[in-house]
């Protein structure tokens, strides 16, 4: 259509050529126009209809014996069909993003009837056995007299130890779930899932991977450290909250006896609190890092879920005595 409009154009613009001869610069016009509108044509027909205008049939060599092909030739189209059926034998447009489930547990899950009364027996167990358990004696002591008056037990003492452990234990878990969620709401999905990932199910999965050993035992103690990361900051903080709350009743204390050297018992008072601050970050850290060691020894010595859970425990228990036993022989140090 273009090249007739073209030519009608020229035409128009040629007066002197009538209906039976043309100009030879309006025929060389109109020559290049027609072969214009037929380039224009064939580049618009399909290939099913190019053969009604001459196009069809046509092929071209290269001079050069290292030209590439075209692109269209068999080769390269039996090339494409055998890659898509790879690609849909092997399912491969089937395989999605993997998916985060995050399970937050509820804010005030130590206070539930069933948490609260496991943490109430524990404490109450680690301040009364000692007391309940009857001691032994030597045989001598049998002849001295009145020596069954002096067993005057209190148990007063013992009671409100329990109860500040129990106080202590729900406020580490509640500061814990306040984490969980600061986690969720201020890192990437991915991250909170690891911080909050359940520890045992992982070290059940990585087992089945078929692992090497010292990959297994990577694997599990990174995880391990990752999951346990918010109890232990937890317990850092309720920790130095309680030292914090200890020096201010200390310096309110002070305050009111009107003591002499005020500012000299203060300096000393924020000293020791350094040093209680630094006493717990270590016990924290060595905690953190022997229960992960624990737990990746657990998990390949024994079973994956039940050993690294084991192993998790005692190397928590384990890590700060260790520590404390090292600063005390190395340096004179006290934590």
């Amino acid at each position: 259509m273009a090249g007739i409009a073209l030519l009608m154009d020229l035409l128009r613009k040629n007066p002197s050529v009538n209906g039976q001869t043309l100009h030879s610069t309006g025929l060389y016009s109109a020559t290049l126009a027609a072969s214009s509108a037929a380039a224009y044509v064939s580049s618009a027909t399909p290939f099913a209809s190019r053969a009604l205008f001459g196009f069809g049939g046509k092929r071209f060599a290269y001079c050069d014996a290292g030209a590439t092909p075209p692109l269209l030739t068999e080769d390269y189209l039996s090339s494409l069909r055998t890659a898509s059926e790879t690609i849909f034998r092997h399912d491969t447009l089937n395989y999605r993003t993997k998916e985060y489930y995050i399970e937050l547990k509820p804010l005030f899950s130590a206070f539930q009837p069933k948490s609260f009364a496991l943490t109430s027996l524990r404490s109450f167990l680690l301040f009364y056995l000692p007391i309940l358990v009857p001691k032994v004696e030597d045989d001598d002591n049998d002849f001295l007299p009145d020596s069954s008056d002096d067993h005057h037990v209190d148990l007063v003492v013992p009671f409100k130890r329990s109860v500040k452990q129990i106080l202590r234990e729900t406020s580490m878990v509640t500061t814990r779930r306040v984490l969980e969620r600061l986690a969720v709401h201020h890192f990437s999905q991915r991250a909170a899932w690891k911080l909050l990932k359940d520890v045992p199910k992982s070290a059940m999965r990585k087992a089945n991977r078929g692992m090497p050993i010292h990959t297994y035992f990577f694997c599990v103690s990174r995880t391990t450290f990752r999951g346990h990361f918010l109890g232990v900051a937890a317990s850092w903080l309720v920790q130095v909250g309680i030292e914090c709350y200890r020096f201010a009743r200390d310096v309110f204390k002070s305050n009111q006896e009107e003591a002499v050297d005020v500012d000299f018992d203060q300096s000393e008072r924020v000293k020791v609190l350094g040093k209680k601050v630094y006493g717990v970050t270590v016990r924290c850290g060595a905690s953190l890092v022997f229960a992960s060691i624990g737990a990746g020894i657990g998990a390949t010595l024994f079973r994956p879920s039940s050993g690294q859970s084991v192993g998790c425990l005692l190397g928590d228990m384990a890590g700060p005595i260790i520590v404390s036993f090292c600063f005390s022989n190395a340096g004179h140090l006290e934590l």
